[in-house]
């Protein structure tokens, strides 16, 4: 993850435009809250699949912008594993900021942000 993303994933975070968590994330995607879900590159298979069904269902973005350990230093906890953004301009920003010439950096689903 480059300086200037997790500089504003810190900031979404500080905003209380994060949902941070597996609980949270998945209730702000339920919910209809969300408009990007960032998911660690080192989630589970079940945490993995049932997040990556999730966003399809509901056609939200996901990128995977590191590991657990990374998301979760950006935003102040030790680990993170799930966050869902809830604004739609911090979510454009994330995805502009994003180091996708790094493999494990990707879009999921390339609709949009809606």
């Amino acid at each position: 993850m480059n300086a200037k993303f997790c500089g504003m994933l810190g900031l979404t975070m500080r905003a209380g435009k994060l949902a941070c968590g597996e609980a949270a994330a998945e209730e702000a995607v339920r919910g209809g809250t969300a408009k990007l879900l960032i998911l660690a590159a080192d989630a589970s298979g079940n945490t993995e699949k049932k997040f990556l069904n999730m966003a399809n269902y509901h056609q939200i973005e996901v990128i995977r912008p590191g590991d657990r350990h990374a998301i979760g230093g950006a935003i102040g906890r030790a680990a993170a594993v799930t966050a869902a953004v809830t604004d739609r301009g911090l979510a454009e920003q994330l995805c502009r900021l994003a180091d996708f010439r790094n493999p494990r950096h990707r879009f999921i689903h390339q609709q949009g942000i809606h």
